[in-house]
């Protein structure tokens, strides 16, 4: 194991107002990280500067913005950069869908990927930079109750894949990784979800989430990310996160 210590180090986490993001941005703080926290809900993210304390910077902004993407690599140059950012899919059935509401996904959490990801390599990060980009496991399983979300979710796995190689034909140094979290009924997208499928199973939720196994916390994903910065000997292109931690996928 090749660890290094996260102090004094600088991190930007996107969609840390809740969810994944809010508790990766404090777990990182924690770890002693200076955390640039991205997100358009400008009072959850004062709200989570008061818990993680002057660690945390707070900046107001759509994370698929490109222009933004620039200006906050170019200003902080992170060591580490978690792109956690997402729509919330529309839980419904295909046919329900429209094609606005089906490609919420790809309008940003596959946009976020590519801007963030190709803003990295032109500047480029510093050599021992990691770049974590958010997957799901519906990118492996499908997910047809949420539209494009299990499709776009792939294509963001292929986007940090793609960034990786170009960052190794370059030698340029950057470790681009993605990350599969489960389902989690602790996120406000994971609880939609599990009610959608239970409802779609004529179940209740809860014993459609005891099927679901172990229950997967905001809390596991902060600790497999701060891992994952922290440790240069995780070295795959991209992990499934469940209640044990990171698991290499395939």
């Amino acid at each position: 194991m090749t660890t290094r210590d996260l102090t004094g180090t600088t991190a930007i986490v996107t969609g840390a107002s809740r969810g994944f993001g809010r508790s990766i941005a404090a777990s990182l703080a924690q770890a002693g990280a200076k955390v640039v926290a991205v997100a358009r809900d400008g009072a959850a993210l004062e709200q989570l500067r008061e818990q993680a304390g002057d660690a945390v910077t707070p900046v107001v902004g759509d994370a698929a913005d490109p222009v933004l993407a620039g200006r906050l690599l170019a200003t902080y140059s992170p060591d580490t950069l978690v792109l956690n950012a997402g729509a919330l899919p529309l839980p419904r059935p295909l046919q329900m869908h429209t094609w606005e509401t089906f490609n919420l996904n790809w309008d940003m959490d596959v946009r976020q990927a590519f801007n963030w990801s190709r803003e990295a390599l032109l500047k480029p990060l510093a050599p021992g930079s990691t770049v974590i980009s958010f997957s799901s496991a519906a990118a492996i399983g499908g997910s047809p109750m949420s539209g494009g979300y299990a499709g776009a979710k792939a294509t963001v796995k292929f986007i940090s894949a793609y960034a990786a190689g170009e960052a190794q034909a370059g030698s340029l140094g950057i470790r681009f990784v993605s990350v599969l979290p489960g389902l989690s009924a602790a996120t406000q997208l994971g609880a939609a979800g599990a009610q959608a499928y239970a409802d779609r199973m004529g179940i209740p939720v809860s014993a459609f989430l005891e099927r679901m196994g172990p229950e997967l916390t905001t809390e596991h994903v902060g600790k497999a990310i701060v891992d994952l910065a922290a440790d240069e000997s995780l070295d795959q292109p991209a992990y499934m996160v469940g209640p044990n931690g990171l698991n290499p996928l395939g």
